[in-house]
């Protein structure tokens, strides 16, 4: 649309007017990049693999060996082992959630900021509020029918301590806690 108006001579400007909105419309519709990377809100313009069409996020990563076989266990576990459990410990509370894989939606969750369980404990963040969080979570995962589930720690937590009580607790109310340590 620029180009277009910016073709067309002016009544009052002339032929000054034209020469200046060509110079202004080259530069700003030459159609390569100019100086550096433009940008979106933040993000950086990146071109597709054939260079077509610019896109405003960065891609996943590639697998090095794109043949690379999967195996039947890791199509299927998502699918076996439906449940997962994800414990969140920090200094001042304590939750744990039982995640459905394929949904992604919680289906039992426990915490220690929750109003009923506050009133109950002492403190929010010791070994008792970890052995309660895990009866209460126990109790509402059977109430959903969910009797089993997996677990495998973050990288930065250790199975020990107040992560090993809240685990130990739904094994000892009846949730069957398959374990997956590296």
């Amino acid at each position: 649309m620029l180009k277009r108006v910016c073709s067309m001579p002016y009544m009052h400007g002339g032929e000054k007017t034209k020469i200046c909105f060509n110079a202004i419309t080259r530069h700003i519709h030459g159609g390569q990049p100019h100086s550096g990377p433009r940008s979106f809100f933040g993000v950086e313009d990146f071109l597709d693999d054939d260079n077509s069409r610019p896109y405003t996020y960065q891609k996943e990563k590639k697998s090095k060996n794109p043949n690379k076989h999967i195996s039947f266990k890791q199509r299927t576990i998502a699918y076996m082992e439906p449940f997962t459990l994800d414990v969140f410990i920090s200094k001042r509370f304590v939750s744990a959630s039982l995640t459905h894989r394929v949904t992604s939606k919680q289906v039992a969750v426990a915490g220690t900021n929750s109003k009923d369980i506050k009133a109950e404990l002492q403190s929010r963040s010791d070994i008792p509020a970890c052995l309660a969080i895990g009866r209460i979570l126990s109790q509402r995962a059977r109430e959903a029918d969910v009797y089993t589930a997996s677990y495998t720690p973050r990288e930065r937590d250790k199975f020990e301590g107040k992560i090993r009580a809240v685990v130990q607790s739904l094994i000892d109310n009846g949730i069957d806690v398959k374990i997956y340590l590296d």
